[in-house]
């Protein structure tokens, strides 16, 4: 696990670990069985690994008395966290995802549609064999939330003359809405939806400047992926602030020398320390927002390492 993880487990009691092992667990038994080829590419996606950031906000957020509906809200959304990134990659004909062949790389576009389509299915089916409909509804209107999101992150492809606040609103619906969810999810409270936001877009930002810092072996890509898709990110706006002549880049013309090049000129301009100065600012929001919420001392503490932890990877 990512050291941010670790840290929250080490600082956590008992029930946390013991949790998000139950998470695993129902994770394993939900994507098997489900035919040769699709249970392959199922169980493929969930060998792949991950943080676990969003179950482990669900947990934390419902505290040890969350018991099995926490578990099963934090399964339920990994699952969607996985789909959305099965289908991403279909979208970008990405070879790989955490340093490994993408479902679509090794199994092909349909095959891999068909996979991330059982992983948003098996999601519902969880919460509504349980009968939790308002789990289902947070769960329904972050997916149409990712939906416009991607959609969006489409239209915009290549175009330099995006604007930050078009950046952000597109990052509120594609990534932070699933953690504001995570936390709604765990417990219905308006600062958690506040929290989970503030978490989820700084986690954004962060993941954007490790597109273009690296490193490739920690991060599973090679640098400067995201540019070479079109997908238009904020430390590239920052930097052309700086250095104007990046805005007659052409991204579609990049190949991997040109990415690393680009990337490297977008380093030069302080770009990625100010992404990262306006990431740290977005998670001290998001723990003053703790202190309005009801929660026992060690919740606090460990959500506080959550959010740390999401600008601390690999640094």
């Amino acid at each position: 696990m990512p050291p941010p993880v670790t840290a929250v487990l080490d600082a956590s009691s008992r029930w946390l670990p013991a949790r998000l092992g139950e998470v695993e667990e129902r994770l394993r038994e939900v994507v098997a069985g489900h035919g040769d080829l699709l249970g392959e590419d199922a169980v493929a996606t969930l060998a792949a690994g991950g943080k676990r950031l969003r179950p482990m906000l669900v947990l934390l957020c419902a505290g040890e008395p969350g018991g099995a509906a926490s578990v099963r809200a934090a399964t339920a959304i990994e699952l969607i966290h996985m789909a959305t990134l099965v289908h991403d990659d279909v979208l970008d004909e990405a070879p790989l995802r955490r340093g490994r062949p993408t479902v679509a790389a090794s199994s092909g576009r349909p095959r891999a549609v068909a996979a991330g389509d059982l992983l948003f299915s098996r999601a519902f089916a969880l919460l509504a064999d349980a009968g939790e409909r308002r789990s289902v509804e947070l769960l329904a209107e972050a997916s149409v939330a990712l939906a416009q999101g991607e959609l969006a992150q489409r239209h915009d492809a290549f175009d330099l003359t995006i604007s930050e606040q078009r950046y952000l609103d597109r990052c509120r619906l594609k990534t932070a809405k699933l953690f504001e969810c995570a936390c709604l999810l765990g417990h219905d409270d308006e600062q958690l939806r506040y929290f989970g936001a503030d978490v989820g877009l700084a986690f954004q930002l962060l993941d954007d400047v490790l597109d273009v810092a690296g490193p490739p072996e920690r991060t599973g890509k090679a640098r400067g992926t995201d540019l070479r898709d079109g997908t238009i990110t904020l430390p590239l706006i920052e930097a052309a602030r700086a250095d104007p002549g990046i805005r007659e880049a052409d991204l579609s013309g990049l190949d991997a020398a040109a990415a690393e090049a680009l990337c490297d000129r977008i380093a030069a301009t302080g770009a990625l320390d100010r992404v990262r100065g306006r990431a740290l600012e977005m998670v001290a929001t998001a723990k003053r927002r703790l202190e309005q919420a009801s929660f026992a001392p060690e919740q606090r503490q460990l959500l506080g390492l959550v959010a740390d932890g999401v600008v601390q990877r690999y640094s």
